[in-house]
């Protein structure tokens, strides 16, 4: 037989797909539901490269008290690099929003579009990773981190103590996941 083949569709997920198949057991309202949250994600990631584009080349928006727009002008008053990768290990690694470092201080904001309320955890790892990655220990420095979410920024500027926890779990689940993997081998 000759298969069709698609060639257009290399790489590519239909929201129905077989591979995300708890659909089959959704009604109209769990679909509707799900495919609201679907688009949501996408608008959330054309946000975010819209954002990335503005910072990189810096232009600011109206100032206002909405999220993109405080979040953009901050990014380029600050002289942040945007989508900023930070990397411990393949086990352990992600993208920042923005950062910057300069003076001895550490500066890491996320945009949030969602409607779930953000938790800092997930900076304090960028800070963690950052750390790692740098060699920078948090007792020689200070560190801002935002969320822009809702109107609001979130401000947080963490206890050293708890940087060094995240850096340590980081340094322990590394070895334990090396080890794990080196048993499967």
């Amino acid at each position: 037989m000759n298969f069709n083949k698609h060639l257009n569709l290399l790489g590519s997920h239909s929201f129905l797909s077989a591979s995300s198949h708890h659909w089959i057991n959704y009604d109209a309202d769990k679909l509707r539901d799900r495919y609201l949250k679907h688009l949501a994600v996408l608008k959330g990631t054309e946000l975010h490269d819209l954002a990335a584009r503005l910072i990189k080349n810096k232009v600011n928006l109206p100032r206002s008290k909405k999220t993109l727009n405080m979040y953009v002008n901050d990014a380029i008053g600050y002289r942040m690099e945007p989508e900023q990768p930070l990397y411990y290990s393949d086990n352990c690694f992600g993208t920042t929003d923005a950062i910057c470092f300069r003076k001895n201080l550490l500066r890491i904001h996320d945009l949030k579009t969602g409607t779930t309320p953000a938790s800092i955890d997930q900076l304090r790892i960028y800070n963690a990773l950052f750390c790692l990655e740098y060699d920078v220990k948090p007792n020689d420095i200070e560190t801002e981190l935002r969320i822009y979410q809702f109107d609001e920024i979130l401000v947080d500027n963490p206890p050293k103590e708890d940087i060094m926890y995240i850096m340590r779990k980081i340094i322990d689940f590394d070895k334990i996941l090396e080890s794990m993997k080196a048993e499967v081998k």
